[in-house]
């Protein structure tokens, strides 16, 4: 055998050679990231997460239901969490800064699209999207969902998810702007249902609201006997989260 015809011998770069290294810190970092945020949030309860489009413009009549319903709910007690960002997540932090409750800002590091919005009473930024979605979920009473594209249906299908296996306490997730979600809705039904792949209880799961007031008056009736507080079992659900 020639030297041209003997096997190549694999070599290992710098950069593999510190790759393992670098994967064990960011472990650490995104436990940070956890301790950081729960220990910053963990006053803020009663509190409603509200997710919508990033690229909502503020003229938008979504943008100005979404500030009207935050700033309703934040009048009535509740902090309101958004993402931080522009759009239907401003108009949630806008509606709360102007009302009596916290507005909650979850930030997350983008290469694009994503900025802070002005309307923040509490500010977190998050590098890692499953971290962040944590937070919306562990403090939330009630999910509010209006129109967006891929990163609120990947909330609202999170939240759906969770509350179905029973992973998380049953809170109220509310879709707001009927006209919109009714295509979906409909897909669940004479798809999802008919496939066997939900059961018919579990649309039980959503409500359909479009009046903020109506969205308010929902999620104070669903805590009507229990509270807000979550039980011993509740917590002891969520450390499972």
């Amino acid at each position: 055998m020639s030297l041209e015809d003997k096997p190549a011998i694999a070599t290992t770069t710098s950069l593999e050679k510190t790759w393992p290294a670098k994967e064990s810190w960011r472990l650490f970092g995104i436990m940070a990231e956890f301790v950081e945020g729960t220990e910053r949030l963990d006053t803020i309860q009663p509190a409603v997460s509200i997710f919508g489009s990033a690229r909502t413009d503020p003229k938008n009549p979504h943008y100005l239901l979404a500030e009207q319903i935050a700033k309703q709910l934040s009048d009535a007690g509740f902090s309101v969490i958004s993402g931080g960002g522009p759009g239907i997540m401003e108009a949630a932090n806008k509606g709360a800064f102007h009302g009596k409750s916290p507005s909650i800002g979850l930030n997350i590091q983008l290469p694009h699209e994503q900025h802070r919005n002005a309307y923040q009473d509490v500010s977190q930024t998050f590098r890692h999207f499953f971290a962040r979605k944590y937070m919306f979920i562990k403090f939330a009473t009630a999910y509010v969902v209006m129109p967006g594209g891929f990163g609120t249906l990947d909330e609202l299908m999170e939240a759906l998810t969770l509350v179905q296996t029973g992973k998380t306490r049953k809170i109220p997730i509310i879709l707001v702007y009927s006209e919109f979600w009714n295509g979906l809705l409909d897909w669940f039904k004479k798809v999802l249902i008919t496939e066997g792949f939900i059961s018919p209880e579990d649309m039980n799961l959503i409500q359909v609201i479009d009046e903020p007031n109506q969205i308010v008056n929902a999620i104070f009736e669903y805590y009507e006997t229990s509270g807000f507080e979550p039980t011993a079992a509740e917590r002891e659900i969520q450390l499972n989260l």
